[in-house]
């Protein structure tokens, strides 16, 4: 394998996401700094799911129009526009604008959907690219994907976004001898650097993304990593007949496929049945659900509670543990369909600990014991890691059904996102079945 090809591909997955998780890790930020206030994030998410016409165009097209979408020429579109978008978001994100009588953040919530179909039409797009590569360097692009979390947030604590203290606050003055009472507040410490200068680093990333795009489209070193056949718009020529010796290294990367297997079913290669591939997607839209939206909505509400310290570790160790899992599945590929369930089931299971964690919020199981935050931290890395991995190891399996295959992971991973951001909006941000804990004052009995 070649390292410079790994970094490539690493380098390209890291472009994926880095806008809208960069965005996300700077919310305490920009909040106190803009009209809309706390519900901004609201706003997001709502764009985020607009910006799924993105995917689903390049889908259809997929679909009724197979090769005639140049899939090469709109990765580069998308990265050169989450290059623009990001550096006219450090010029103008301050600007507001009056709608309807009141000051609206109009450039900031405009520049952040074209980034939100920017990163969604990732999904549909990259995945299918890494096609022409060996499979291992899918794994690879799922580590780079995970680190276009992690990194924004590393960035972000050397900022110092959302560290607080906790200071004494006046209460209220008690007559007749005026005596005031006090308790603790939460006050956020400034920021060691600017959200401009952090645009700044989120444009730099995508640069960094276009320029391994451009490597891994015309280097001769990664070319001579390619698979055999030739692509032309996604869509792999067929050269010649297949020998025995290629079905004999097919069944060597995968020894659970029989060589002259009879097809199971129409999808891919036919190695699945269409209940096991249903099954497959199903595992997938829940999972991206689960990662995606739904638990990281009520991050703060689960975390919380147990003091800001435990908060920002939990946030560290799970961005953390993307990449992690990524890099399991470099060296434990296993493609069993039954670990699979198992290990989503163990995700689902953790996940729902800390969803009924966030609806006990201010006042948690354990919240003024130190075990309670070493559980809520322990929660989020075990949720990251076991559903991350169960990711990976989809995207391996689909990657070996061919291209359309790819094309469809991305689209289920973007439906599944909507459907649990069409659950969750409502909840958190309607209804209010969820209330915030304060990390100076938690009051339980």
């Amino acid at each position: 394998m070649s390292l410079f090809t790994h970094l490539l591909a690493c380098l390209l997955g890291m472009g994926s996401w880095v806008s809208i998780n960069g965005l996300w890790v700077e919310l305490p930020l920009l909040v106190p700094q803009i009209p809309e206030g706390w519900y901004l994030p609201s706003y997001l998410s709502v764009l985020i799911q607009m910006a799924n016409v993105g995917p689903l165009f390049v889908t259809l097209m997929h679909r009724f129009q197979p090769g005639k979408l140049n899939e090469t020429a709109v990765i580069y579109f998308i990265i050169g526009l989450g290059t623009l978008a990001s550096l006219l978001l450090a010029l103008f994100w301050r600007e507001t604008t009056v709608v309807a009588g009141a000051p609206r953040s109009v450039a900031l919530l405009v520049l952040t959907f074209f980034l939100s179909t920017v990163d969604c039409t990732s999904s549909v797009t990259f995945l299918p690219f890494m096609m022409r590569l060996k499979r291992q360097y899918l794994t690879t692009y799922y580590i780079g994907e995970g680190l276009s979390g992690l990194l924004p947030a590393l960035v972000a604590l050397v900022q110092g976004v959302g560290v607080v203290d906790c200071v004494n606050g006046t209460v209220a003055e008690l007559a007749p001898n005026r005596t005031a009472t006090y308790e603790l507040e939460a006050r956020y410490q400034p920021a060691n650097f600017s959200a401009e200068v952090f645009f700044y680093f989120l444009s730099a990333m995508m640069l960094v993304c276009l320029a391994a795009f451009l490597l891994l489209n015309h280097h001769p070193a990664v070319a001579r990593e390619h698979r055999s056949g030739k692509y032309t718009n996604g869509v792999q020529a067929p050269c010649g007949g297949r020998s025995r010796g290629s079905e004999q290294g097919a069944a060597r990367a995968d020894p659970f496929r029989a060589i002259n297997a009879k097809p199971r079913s129409g999808f891919g290669t036919g190695a699945y049945s269409r209940r096991e591939m249903l099954y497959i997607f199903c595992v997938l839209a829940w999972v991206n659900a689960l990662t995606n939206v739904v638990v990281p909505s009520v991050q703060s509400y689960s975390c919380l509670p147990y003091g800001n310290k435990a908060y920002h570790l939990s946030a560290t160790m799970a961005a953390v543990s993307n990449p992690l899992a990524c890099l399991i599945a470099v060296f434990l590929p296993i493609r069993s369909l039954l670990l699979m369930g198992v290990l989503t089931c163990v995700g689902t299971s953790v996940a729902a600990y800390i969803i009924i964690m966030a609806a006990l919020s201010p006042c948690p199981l354990l919240v003024h014991d130190t075990s309670g935050a070493v559980l809520i931290v322990f929660a989020w890395i075990v949720f990251v890691l076991t559903l991350s991995y169960v990711k990976v190891i989809i995207g391996v399996i689909l990657r070996d059904e061919g291209h359309s295959a790819l094309v469809w992971c991305g689209a289920v991973v973007q439906l599944g996102s909507l459907l649990g951001a069409v659950t969750m909006f409502p909840l958190v941000s309607v209804y209010s079945y969820f209330s915030s804990g304060d990390p100076c004052n938690t009051k339980c009995p």
